[in-house]
């Protein structure tokens, strides 16, 4: 099966996920779930948290005022975003833009873990605090676990199928939106991204 086939799969199943708490909210609004967007071949995977208002009604990922940001994030490196893959924790909005909740991330997880497995990136960076603690537990990195403001742009390594994989954990470039001097911050910790690209 083709890359494009598996993540059709994935979105396939999303769609009818009826067993998701979030799966109402989505229908009666009529949202779209979030599956991804990007090169299926990407060496660089992002991981956010759960998809905005803008996201839900589009189906994209990352299109609203932090996508914008995410996008002069990437330009900062020279990193075109149809280069790399972009996709979140849980696929459906949850209400308000609240926190994702942990019955959430166990139902949707499996999704992402399959993606990472489609696209076997050489490097995930983790936009956020609840990607970065699912992703680091996933991959046995738990003891390393702290504060986001401790360990953001800090690369952690760890092994998988298709040989060494590096994690980058990254604020939310929505942090930027609050706090215009912590645009500084994400660009700098963007540039470890270069030596994967």
């Amino acid at each position: 099966m083709s890359k494009f086939d598996e993540m059709k799969r994935i979105k396939d199943e999303i769609l009818v996920l009826e067993k998701s708490p979030l799966f109402n909210y989505r229908t009666e609004n009529k949202y779209f779930p979030v599956i991804g967007e990007g090169s299926h071949d990407s060496r660089v995977m992002f991981v956010g948290e759960a998809p905005g208002q803008n996201e839900a009604k589009t189906g994209k990922p990352f299109c609203g005022r932090a996508g914008k940001i995410l996008d002069e994030l990437l330009a900062s490196i020279g990193l075109p975003r149809s280069e790399v893959y972009i996709t979140n924790t849980v696929k459906d909005r949850p209400p308000g833009n609240r926190d994702p909740e942990p019955v959430e991330i166990e139902i949707y997880s499996p999704f992402l873990d399959r993606q990472i497995e489609i696209i076997r990136p050489k490097i995930i960076a983790t936009l956020g605090r609840f990607s970065m603690a699912y992703v680091m537990k996933k991959f046995e990195l738990e003891s390393a676990l702290q504060p986001i403001s401790k360990i953001h742009g800090q690369i952690f390594e760890t092994k998988v199928s298709w040989g060494e994989m590096k994690i980058l954990p990254l604020y939310h470039p929505a942090v930027a939106i609050y706090n215009a001097s912590s645009l500084d911050t994400l660009k700098e910790d963007f540039q470890r991204i270069k030596e994967y690209i």
